[in-house]
């Protein structure tokens, strides 16, 4: 095997890993409301949510060709193609490391900042695209999370002081029209975050020389990102789901239905127009402006802990993509290889840190935080229960609440 055919099997692996990791870290996004209000179960939650996850991907390409043919120089890269792993392995590990404390910042984000630092340590700044970088990421970010949450809290006010959603036969509505919201977003963040590891794959494929310049993504990297990503979802991202859903403001249905269909708008809008921007970022704004819409009580703090991660992503990322960069590029083979290690002790050391404190379908609702530091406290060790447990315990309370009946 040549040391490029070697260095593109490494890149498409470690993309379909971060495939995976994008599914899981943001499958919150369409979700956490449903769960958090009773409108989906949070297993089916995250099946409905992984099998939309994987019809979005493949229902359009215009992120991914962003990626492929904007960001970067292509002459550059050819030289390279290792820095491409390197942003991957960067980008990969920001998302272990905020998934462990159960902050939902920006997959995409971390994509493109482990990205940038790697092709700038290894062919310098004229290797990235600034204009497409400011047009088609940072803008973008700014102004997309503001426009869905104002959207979303004039819904909210609106629905609260039309709709009568304290009815009984309203709350049904909103709970039905909620299934159907959070499955549009759930759609569309298969559209836009499934299409940017498309986008990294054709990269390199076409630097390599096995793919023509200015073609879109081939149809075995629809199909594997779209999987990848897929079953990254359905392993349900539960440390986020808990903060998006409880930590940040209380939502009931009609909130729910507010925030997810104004973060279903606007990333189909901005998949449609190309913007590789962040469908966390979104679907934050919208839930925020879900709780002001109402007169809900915030927790600040959360979404100040939220807004630090958001600011330092790129930048984060792109240092660990620039480190990796450069052992990855300097060292050829072997430097790629010191990488694969540091990046799998790395995970590994994160995977039985948030062991101490798991967070699953079980538990994902009985708290507002995720605790990260080893606990004696109980009510914050409870291991999580099985299926047949929750069960037992659901027709429990059902007994009981007729008994009082």
């Amino acid at each position: 095997m040549s040391s490029t055919l070697f260095i593109v099997v490494v890149v498409v692996i470690t993309a379909l890993v971060f495939d995976f990791t994008n599914g899981f870290h943001d499958s919150s996004n369409a979700m956490a409301t449903s769960v958090a209000t009773g409108a989906f179960t949070p297993k089916r939650a995250v099946l409905v949510a992984a099998v939309l996850n994987v019809i979005g991907a493949c229902l359009s390409t215009e992120v991914a060709k962003t990626i492929s043919g904007g960001l970067f120089d292509d002459a550059l890269i050819q030289a390279a193609p290792a820095m491409v792993f390197a942003g991957l392995a960067g980008a990969i590990l920001w998302n272990l490391a905020t998934w462990l404390f159960g902050l939902p910042s920006s997959s995409s984000h971390a994509l493109f900042g482990g990205l940038i630092g790697a092709v700038v340590v290894a062919a310098g700044l004229q290797g990235v695209h600034w204009g497409t970088v400011v047009s088609k990421i940072v803008l973008p970010a700014l102004v997309a999370p503001c426009v869905a949450g104002l959207a979303a809290a004039v819904a909210t006010w609106i629905a609260y002081r039309v709709a009568r959603p304290n009815d009984r036969y309203s709350q049904k509505v909103f709970r039905n029209g909620q299934r159907l919201s959070a499955s549009l977003v759930a759609l569309a963040h298969g559209t836009s975050d499934g299409q940017k590891t498309m986008g990294v794959i054709t990269l390199v494929l076409v630097a390599a020389g096995y793919q023509e310049v200015g073609t879109g993504p081939q149809w075995w990297v629809i199909a594997t990102a779209g999987l990848a990503i897929g079953l990254g979802t359905y392993s349900g991202g539960w440390r986020i789901m808990r903060t998006m859903g409880k930590g940040l403001v209380h939502i009931d249905s009609p909130q729910g239905l507010a925030a997810e269909t104004a973060s279903t708008v606007a990333i189909l809008a901005s998949s449609h127009l190309g913007f590789a921007l962040s469908t966390t970022h979104i679907c934050t704004g919208s839930i925020l402006g879900s709780g002001v819409g109402r007169g809900s009580k915030v927790s600040w703090a959360t979404f100040g802990r939220m807004g630090v991660a958001w600011l330092i992503t790129l930048p984060a990322a792109g240092v660990v993509g620039a480190l990796t960069s450069y052992v990855a590029v300097r060292g050829g083979t072997l430097g790629t290889l010191a990488v694969i290690v540091v990046l799998l002790a790395g995970a590994m050391a994160i995977i039985r840190q948030a062991n101490h404190n798991r967070v699953d379908f079980s538990n994902v609702n009985d708290a507002h935080t995720v605790v990260v530091a080893k606990q004696t406290d109980p009510s914050l060790t409870r291991k999580p229960r099985t299926v047949e447990q929750v069960k037992q315990e659901l027709a429990g309370a059902g007994s009981r609440g007729g008994d009082a009946a």
